[in-house]
């Protein structure tokens, strides 16, 4: 049986991407030898008895450096299984072999806005650069393309100049039981137990703060708007860390928001977060997919998302109104927000369907999926 290379930065449960790598390397290593290259393999993959890890450094804790790495033992890696009719998988640019590829995030598609210092712009537009050559060359060479969404599909389609019989949509699984429905009474029980009012309406927020990507901003403006209205009696809580988010806070200080917003950082306890809130909003100005969106979806919360995203392709039409149409608009977020505490006991219902079949797909199901596809794209 032909052995496997899987090239990522994390295999790890936490985050978009890491989780779904992490969910196929589990499922192959309990079937096949793998090869895993990567800064993090989580310990219940690296101890599966076909998987071997080939441990990459992460200078510094950089990116920049660690990513070159990476794809340095990628290449490495590759050429000494080569002998063996390896079957590769690798993320995006990040090691630019001749094998099929996984995109989670295309560069392409979205420009981040420049935020920082001058030496921070200047760093970020250098690695940019390097990060759109990167992905160019490994999309060029990929013999077969697979995408977290239609919407990442087509964009590889239209920007790369890839035929469409390349490229594949395979919607990201999820853990039916870490991200089961919750009951009114639990969600009670979560609010108290983050030190939360019971009683009190609780929107999430789960994103990262290093840049406008997410569109904290303009969740915090509508926020600011809100909290103007004396009838306004909903807290948001910010899951998330970041450069920024030093400022963020500094400015709720500074525009006596504190009260109404709360931020907690980065949490590895997501599930308990999802069944604490009683909605979550996330205007993404680029999402490739959106996985904490439908982590919220599976726990019932009605999730407020760019229509933008990948995920909300997949919304249902009596969810229409959960959509963003324009995730710079404060105003619209604020009214769609607005909306749903008007609703607040109609939306759950209508969302528990769309819930359903969200859990219905596993991570094993999207695994066997995407396994499929490389095989059949491989040479005999």
């Amino acid at each position: 049986m032909r052995p496997w290379l899987l090239v990522a930065g994390d295999f790890t449960p936490f985050g978009g991407m890491d989780a779904a790598n992490h969910a196929l390397a589990r499922y192959l290593g309990a079937r096949r030898d793998v090869h895993l290259v990567a800064h993090r393999v989580a310990p219940d993959v690296a101890s599966l008895p076909g998987v071997r890890v080939h441990r990459v450094r992460r200078p510094l804790g950089s990116h920049a450096l660690g990513g070159a790495l990476l794809s340095r033992v990628g290449r490495r890696v590759g050429r000494s299984l080569a002998s063996k009719n390896v079957l590769a998988l690798v993320n995006g640019g990040n090691c630019p072999i001749r094998a099929p590829n996984w995109i989670h995030y295309l560069h392409a598609a979205y420009e981040p806005e420049p935020v920082g210092s001058f030496a921070r712009r200047s760093k970020a537009s250098i690695l940019r650069a390097r990060d759109l050559a990167a992905e160019r060359l490994a999309l060029e060479r990929a013999p077969i393309v697979i995408c977290n969404s239609r919407r990442t599909r087509d964009e590889v389609v239209e920007r790369f100049g890839i035929s469409g019989s390349r490229v594949h949509a395979v919607y990201y699984g999820t853990d039916p039981l870490a991200f089961s429905a919750v009951a009114a009474a639990r969600r009670a029980d979560a609010k108290e137990a983050l030190g939360m009012s019971r009683d009190r309406p609780l929107v999430g927020f789960v994103g990262a703060l290093g840049d406008r990507r997410k569109a904290f901003d303009t969740v915090f403006r509508a926020w600011q708007r809100l909290c103007r209205g004396s009838s306004w009696d909903a807290d948001l809580l910010v899951v998330g860390s970041g450069a920024e988010q030093p400022a963020w806070r500094q400015r709720a200080e500074e525009t006596g928001l504190m009260a109404r917003i709360r931020f907690v950082g980065y949490r590895y306890d997501v599930p308990d977060i999802l069944a604490a809130v009683d909605a979550l909003v996330h205007p993404a100005r680029y999402e490739a997919y959106g996985l904490s969106v439908q982590e919220a979806l599976c726990r019932g919360v009605p999730a407020l998302v760019s229509a933008r995203s990948g995920v909300a392709e997949r919304y249902p039409s009596e969810l229409k109104d959960l959509l963003i149409l324009d995730p710079n608009d404060a105003g619209e977020v604020a009214e769609r927000l607005t909306l749903w505490r008007a609703q607040i006991e109609s939306f759950p219902p209508l969302v528990v369907p769309f819930s359903n079949h969200l859990r219905s797909r596993t991570w094993e199901a999207m695994a066997a999926e995407i396994a499929s596809l490389v095989e059949d794209a491989a040479p005999a």
